[in-house]
């Protein structure tokens, strides 16, 4: 009998739940069926707006959403995500559709890449715990939130200065990145808690408490 061969989004299930406890999550057959929609929409938008470096849909449960997931420890009951640079939606969207409780402001410079985001959110259910700011984060008073998140905007190490600078009221950062944020933070005289990305040699997300509650 000839083995029927998976679809992406098969694909994409399957790795998802294999690989979900290296990360610290247990995705529910309705979690994982709303990230596998999340793929699907990012799949049919990537090839115009280039959201994501191709990738199979293996590599994308692992090195995108999953790893997007290791940020829903440091996520406060009720907390408000502030999604800077946030491009495919990653953190933010992979984080809202795991936990009900949690609201985000995604920030994203990139017009096209902003009308993606309000149709992933309106897609996925989202709109009454997202929205969407199609604006440069320096040009923006920055909206009240108790997490700042950061994963895949370009010169991250540049304008970290900056960026610590605009988000002063935010108590939480959660920072995605390799060894040269690392130094980057360190040269800063910033403390931060580390955690390893699985199956990844030098990635990392950077934990950043400041003790400042959103006001």
């Amino acid at each position: 009998m000839t083995q029927r061969k998976l679809s992406s989004r098969d694909e994409f299930d399957k790795a998802l739940a294999a690989s979900a406890a290296r990360y610290g999550v247990a995705p529910d057959g309705p979690l994982r069926a709303r990230l596998c929609d999340y793929f699907e929409l990012v799949g049919d938008w990537n090839a115009r707006l280039h959201l994501v470096a191709p990738c199979t849909p293996a590599e994308f449960a692992t090195r995108h959403v999953l790893e997007s997931l290791l940020a829903l420890p440091f996520l406060p009951e009720g907390a408000t995500l502030l999604d800077v640079g946030s491009g495919a939606g990653l953190p933010a969207l992979p984080c809202l559709l795991a936990r009900s409780d949690l609201k985000a402001v995604l920030v994203e410079s990139s017009q096209k890449k902003a009308v993606f985001l309000r149709e992933a959110i309106s897609r996925l259910g989202l709109r009454g715990s997202a929205r969407v700011v199609a604006e440069r984060f320096e040009g923006l008073e920055p909206p009240a939130a108790n997490c700042l998140s950061c994963r895949a905007i370009e010169r991250l190490t540049e304008i970290l200065p900056a960026l610590l600078a605009w988000a002063t009221n935010v108590s939480t950062l959660l920072l995605f990145g390799g060894e040269g944020l690392r130094e980057k933070l360190e040269l800063e005289g910033l403390a931060f808690e580390t955690v390893h990305v699985p199956g990844s040699q030098r990635r990392y997300l950077f934990v950043l408490r400041r003790g400042v509650a959103a006001g």
